[in-house]
């Protein structure tokens, strides 16, 4: 199935990363201020169980109540959620996709028929989206998958472990260890990722607050350049 129509080019970023609060919003956002040309469509994907906002942990009000999936479009930028958080940085459109748990496919119409209508809205001409999810990856083979990670942090969620060898490329919070002759103690805190894997992948230190690494800009810049699209 196709994300869009098939007269439409979309062309669609994901960013993931291992655990919560590495700044995975951030990056978004980071990535739509740099290039406002591009008119993004942004968007946020949590899964929450037990009635919990997968995200954080907490009762947030997420969840939907009486359905599996639920897709809001944002409507202010000022409010300091993620969705609009994308607005306030300068994303055309931006929405918050929830799901329950294991149940993303069963969101995958709605997203669908938002970047449809929002496609429609636009007129002619490529799409850009972004979207913020790691499980994504199950149904959607993007242009460009971006995952953040934090070596200091110990938690890696499965849904990050699994897709991790799909990264284009890889930014990082703070420094991976030398892979030789480093300390025991600068060691990532999380097990079972192998280090060679990651070296392997264009790799870009972006430490909280500092901007957009310019290898990072050139590689998001050629992306929207040469129009590559997404399939799902």
């Amino acid at each position: 199935m196709s994300l869009m129509t098939s007269e439409t080019q979309t062309r669609v970023v994901v960013v993931g990363g291992h655990t919560r609060s590495i700044g995975k919003t951030q990056l978004v956002c980071d990535l739509i201020s740099a290039f406002p040309e591009a008119q993004w469509i942004a968007g946020k994907i949590t899964q929450y169980g037990h009635g919990v906002c997968a995200q954080n942990g907490e009762n947030c009000g997420c969840a939907p109540a009486d359905h599996a999936a639920a897709l809001d479009w944002e409507t202010r930028a000022d409010t300091g959620t993620d969705s609009s958080r994308f607005l306030a940085v300068g994303a055309r459109r931006a929405f918050w996709l929830r799901t329950k748990q294991g149940y993303l496919a069963e969101g995958l119409p709605l997203l669908r028929a938002a970047l449809q209508q929002a496609a429609a809205d636009s007129g002619p001409g490529p799409r850009n989206v972004i979207l913020e999810s790691n499980s994504l990856l199950q149904f959607l083979k993007p242009a460009l998958y971006l995952v953040v990670l934090a070596p200091r942090l110990a938690d890696f969620k499965d849904s990050a472990r699994l897709v991790l060898d799909r990264a284009d490329a890889v930014v990082l919070r703070d420094p991976l260890p030398e892979p030789a002759g480093s300390a025991a103690d600068a060691a990532p805190a999380w097990r079972g990722v192998p280090l060679q894997l990651l070296r392997a992948k264009r790799c870009f230190l972006q430490r909280e607050a500092e901007p957009l690494p310019e290898g990072l800009r050139g590689l998001v810049q050629g992306l929207l350049q040469l129009g590559t699209a997404a399939a799902l």
